[in-house]
């Protein structure tokens, strides 16, 4: 078998190994694939990784050895699963390996946001102190936790872990999602999506992007906000209208955003974001702790000897599109 990874860099930028792979035949590894080159690369490829190299119906018209399709992470967006159908291509994907460091990141953006220790370290190197005449407190954003409400957007395997660690500081944690909006669990509240909106200090994204999020966080939606609430997303950053945050944010509608993804990445120039006010921004880092790579790594290992040996992967994507196409 050839195997073929379109961009491995961001999985592996070289402190791991992708030695496995020679197990299951002859691998091809490129730390990053523009998409002119997508095609001669895995024209002999019967198993294609890829991280955001799209695989489109193109590419699998010119490279009909393909057989499997894997995403080098969770979200798949990048695939075309409707024409990988077509063309009886197994799609995986590796879910669970980073949640864990997601939610610690998603929560590290949000005690960022409310607690400037940025700026508590300029005031002390400009030689102030607490108690001490010039030192004015309204100045340094400082928000305890404890009371506030978070509203949880999708609640899977890190919106779990984030509501967690919210409860662990006392805060009040709803949620909702596709198919719950009402009932408890664990001390979590599920409510309709407006309703969270309204009762929401902080509103963290954990859901998929997909036609129906695409863009969701809108003017309209921010708002249903309540005003001066603080917004996270760790998620995809096309969920978000990234005018309409920007312009919520300026307004003072929005407190702040901690965002860990943008809907171009790299960040271009005249994204709008980049000069909002309150807005942190981190390079889409939250999954690339070695300790979430090395289980990437580990759990993309599996999926393909199941494919190897079985014909299908373990964690199977390509099902959800049983009946289009």
């Amino acid at each position: 078998m050839k195997i073929t990874v379109l961009d491995g860099f961001a999985v592996n930028p070289g402190d791991l190994s992708w030695d496995f792979l020679s197990k299951y035949g002859e691998a091809a590894v490129y730390d990053k694939t523009p998409p002119e080159l997508a095609a001669e690369r895995c024209a002999d490829a019967e198993a294609v990784f890829t991280n955001r190299t799209e695989i489109t119906e193109e590419l699998l018209c010119k490279c009909p050895k393909i057989r499997y399709v894997s995403a080098l992470g969770t979200g798949y967006d990048m695939i075309d699963l409707a024409a990988c159908k077509r063309h009886g291509v197994e799609v995986c994907n590796v879910p669970g390996y980073s949640s864990d460091s997601v939610a610690q990141f998603a929560f590290a953006l949000l005690l960022n946001l409310v607690t400037d220790i940025k700026g508590f370290t300029e005031i002390v190197k400009m030689g102030k102190w607490t108690g001490v005449p010039n030192f004015h407190y309204e100045n340094v954003r400082f928000i305890e936790l404890s009371g506030k409400t978070l509203g949880i957007i999708g609640f899977g395997a890190i919106g779990k872990r984030v509501g967690a660690m919210a409860q662990a500081f006392g805060m009040n944690v709803i949620a909702t999602t596709r198919t719950r909006t009402s009932g408890s669990d664990n001390g979590v509240t599920f409510l309709p999506l407006d309703e969270l909106l309204g009762k929401s200090d902080v509103v963290s994204l954990h859901c998929p992007l997909n036609e129906g999020t695409r863009g969701m966080v809108d003017k309209a939606f921010i708002g249903r906000m309540k005003d001066g609430a603080f917004l996270i997303n760790t998620a995809r950053g096309a969920i978000l209208n990234e005018q309409d945050v920007a312009d919520a944010l300026n307004s003072g509608k929005l407190a702040g955003a901690g965002l860990d993804v943008l809907a171009a990445e790299p960040a271009r120039p005249d994204n709008p974001l980049l000069k909002a006010k309150n807005c942190i921004i981190t390079p889409h880092a939250a999954w690339t702790s070695v300790a979430a790579r090395k289980r990437l790594l580990k759990i993309l290992e599996e999926n393909l000897e199941s494919f190897v040996r079985t014909g299908k992967g373990i964690n199977r994507v390509v099902l959800e599109v049983r009946g289009k196409g």
